[in-house]
């Protein structure tokens, strides 16, 4: 591949709802630009971009793939991303490091849930943002109907830059209204013709909504247009450019991309009428090691730095650093040093991808996409920049996981390696987590959905060659008191020699909830010397951590030590550790102990139609709804459920919605469990203890 400078670069990332066509535009982008010899099929298996077994079988995209084309003067880097709501995080990564987002729409659909989400995940600041409105020729399909259902979603900047000749099977041809031309298509060739009588009019009054968008994007454009009541072509045309690069504006344009109909006048747009990376001037940053906000200058004729938006392990290719050159210029050899871990990194060989193919990369300036492979010791997030630079590129901001599983090896011997194969998927999936939880004997996976679990589980059986086996993850049960009680344990012991003594009295009762354990030495007069009180809060402590309902620790309590008494021979720490364990063990009971359980805010995306399953499913998960607000034909529902209730709640979600629905969820606090709950949680402890032996 060529060298390009800055302005000739264009990066763009594919967004939209799963299904579609996203992975057959970037096919037949592909083949337009001579990067494959053919327009691979996301049906047939044949795609040059879902190229892994995974996707392969699923027929959908599980991660994203980048397509560095040529087009005429310009090299387009292309993303396309996962349009599944488990992979966000493939698409923020992408998002972050692009200069424009292109949202497909299935023209029979029109808008949908995955689109709505996904727009609203994206940062909004200065981000440019135009459509491409697939599937023009399937049954059915009205190409202003699919406009109205963009405009009514994401408001009247959304402005068509062609309009469609014919429509669903006689779907012919596109009239661009940027120069009022019409052409017709016939395979892969297109015929420049007159517009037709029959839509002159429609393609009028969309050309005027155009201008007016345009004048909207400057003032003195604006002025221009109420003096005159238009605008010259080269005005209106300078004003697209201003709004489509300040996002506030966004075209809209229409094709098939299986057949590629209306691909190469949607590459002839990316590379005219998006912005180049200098449109940003600065790229957020933080000084290194702080939190105090920084930037640092997208220039081509900077210090060289870069920053690694996404991290790729494949066996036969190793470990794939994805980088976007910020400033500067990345030669191969270019030695940089990781911001974070302070440590050289040689950039020794550089390349690019094209769907599945590795391609050698002579350098890359600033605003163009590289991929180094066996860095030392850099991953996702990371900064590489000269030494002594002290700033940081900002990364995005990931989703909170929404479903949880329990994990562990299905041979003996192999927890090790599952331990290590997560902590490796770490390194490039930032949007999961997984939490060792010694107190409940299990490692907890925290995931986007059901789906992402899967694939995370198939990686670790095909790299580190381990079979994962999944789990009911237990929940993380608390309890408390809500009454108080005074209580004395003497621990008396003699068996020859030295014995043990330690006399404690108690006064245990609640604490404000959410305020943790207070010990207090309220001991008055010496009964019980000042050494041996901090050896009775240890044995407080230790009774703490499993309470007598579930066994689940105790929390919001407080406890004073007020009254004892002692033997100067045989008292001891150990005796007095024994005695405050035992009195607190014996005085909880008393004091009415109840189980709390984690509870989750969640908010639910639906649409209209299945809003009233949604709701009634929450309620009988012991949800409480909370408030309830539309959002362009779809509903935002706000509720609080039990973490015990939300099980698998993304695949019966997707099951209620026909996978439309689409929730996130975040810790909120500990509650009280109902009584009826409560005894079938100790039951179910008590089980599980025999069972342990």
């Amino acid at each position: 591949m060529k060298d390009y400078t800055t302005d000739n670069i264009r990066n763009v990332c594919l967004a939209g709802q799963r299904g579609c066509g996203k992975t057959s535009l970037a096919d037949a982008i592909a083949f337009a630009t001579g990067v494959n010899n053919r327009v691979g099929r996301v049906d047939d298996g044949s795609s040059f971009l879902d190229y892994t077994d995974g996707e392969i079988s699923r027929k959908t995209s599980l991660s994203s793939k980048l397509l560095a084309c040529p087009w005429k003067e310009q090299k387009i880097n292309l993303f396309d991303c996962p349009g599944h709501a488990d992979f966000v995080g493939e698409l923020l990564c992408c998002v972050h490091v692009a200069d424009a987002v292109g949202f497909l729409v299935d023209a029979a659909a029109g808008v949908e849930v995955g689109t709505q989400l996904q727009w609203k995940t994206i940062p909004a600041d200065g981000l440019a943002r135009f459509f491409f409105v697939n599937k023009m020729d399937k049954e059915n399909v009205n190409w202003e109907t699919c406009l109205n259902s963009i405009v009514n979603a994401f408001g009247s900047q959304a402005v068509a830059v062609q309009i469609p000749i014919g429509q669903a099977a006689s779907f012919k041809g596109l009239v661009d209204l940027l120069h009022m031309k019409a052409y017709t298509f016939e395979g892969e060739n297109r015929t420049e013709v007159d517009i037709p009588a029959d839509i002159k009019a429609q393609a009028d009054a969309q050309r005027e909504k155009l201008i007016e968008a345009a004048a909207e994007s400057d003032d003195a454009l604006m002025e221009k247009f109420f003096e005159d009541g238009t605008l010259n072509d080269a005005d209106m045309l300078k004003g697209l450019r201003t709004g489509i690069a300040t996002g506030s504006l966004f075209p809209v344009m229409f094709g098939v991309a299986h057949s590629s109909m209306g691909v190469r006048a949607l590459l002839d747009f990316m590379a005219e009428y998006l912005p180049a990376p200098t449109r940003v001037g600065e790229v957020a940053a933080v000084k290194t090691g702080k939190d105090e906000a920084a930037t640092i200058k997208l220039d081509p004729s900077g210090p060289t730095v870069a920053y690694i938006f996404r991290t790729v392990s494949e066996g036969h290719l190793g470990d794939m650093s994805y980088f976007k050159v910020i400033s500067g210029n990345v030669k191969p050899g270019t030695e940089l040093v990781n911001e974070t871990t302070g440590n050289a990194e040689r950039l020794a060989q550089l390349y690019t991808f094209q769907g599945k193919n590795r391609i050698d990369l002579p350098g890359a300036p600033a605003g163009d996409i590289g991929v180094a492979v066996k860095l030392k010791s850099s991953h996702s997030g990371n900064t590489l920049a000269p030494k002594g630079f002290g700033r940081s590129v900002k990364g995005p901001v990931y989703p909170n996981p929404v479903m949880d599983v329990a994990v562990g090896a299905k041979s003996k011997g192999d927890e090790d390696k599952v331990a290590t194969a997560f902590a490796k998927f770490r390194e490039e999936d930032l949007t999961f987590r997984i939490i060792p939880d010694p107190a409940l004997k299990q490692q907890v996976l925290w995931a986007q959905g059901s789906t992402h679990i899967e694939v995370l589980c198939e990686k670790v059986k095909s790299r580190f060659g381990v079979e994962v086996e999944l789990s009911k993850p237990r929940i993380p049960y608390r309890e408390t008191i809500r009454a108080k009680t005074e209580k004395q344990y003497k621990h008396k012991k003699q068996s020859g020699g030295r014995g043990q003594y330690g006399d404690v009295h108690l006064r245990i009762e609640p604490n404000t909830r959410g305020a943790g354990f207070e010990f207090e030495d309220a001991v008055t007069g010496g009964v019980i010397p000042g050494k041996y009180i901090p050896a009775v809060e240890k044995g407080v402590v230790e009774a703490m951590v499993s309470g007598g309902l579930c066994g689940a620790p105790v929390v919001d309590v407080k406890v004073a030590v007020f009254f004892g008494s002692y033997h100067d021979v045989d008292s001891s720490d150990m005796a007095f550790k024994i005695a405050g364990l035992m009195a607190f063990r014996e005085g909880y009971m008393d004091c009415k102990p109840v189980i709390l359980e984690p509870v989750y805010n969640i908010e639910v995306l639906v649409p209209d139609e299945f809003t009233g399953d949604v709701m009634g499913d929450l309620s009988s998960r012991r949800g409480k709804i909370a408030g309830m607000d539309p959002e362009g034909g779809s509903q935002r529902i706000r509720a609080s459920v039990p973490q015990a209730e939300l099980y698998q709640y993304s695949v019966d979600l997707r099951s209620m919605t026909q996978g439309q629905g689409v929730y996130s969820m975040e810790f909120a606090r500990y509650e009280e469990v109902p009584h009826d709950a409560a005894q079938k949680i100790i039951d179910e402890a008590k089980a599980l203890k025999e069972a342990e032996g």
